[in-house]
């Protein structure tokens, strides 16, 4: 039988690659932190997610946005 290893999924954004969607875990945490922001207040959840959602996207469409630390060799 093979070693069967288990790995976790990939979440993470490759640097340098195709800039993609902003996941659903990212939207679902800003909308949370807009509805903190706004008091908490229910009601607003669907424009929470909208806002949310277009800020994560204008802010992966932007041109020399860092993704992460690069690595150096030495």
């Amino acid at each position: 039988m093979p070693n069967m290893v288990k790995r976790p999924a990939l979440t993470a954004r490759k640097s340098g690659a195709a800039k993609s969607a902003p996941t659903h875990e990212e939207i679902a945490l800003r909308a949370y932190q807009i509805y903190l922001e706004r008091g908490g207040a229910p009601g607003n959840e669907l424009e929470d997610w909208t806002r949310a959602e277009h800020e994560l996207l204008k802010k992966s469409s932007k041109p020399g946005r860092k993704a992460g630390p690069k690595l150096v060799a030495a």
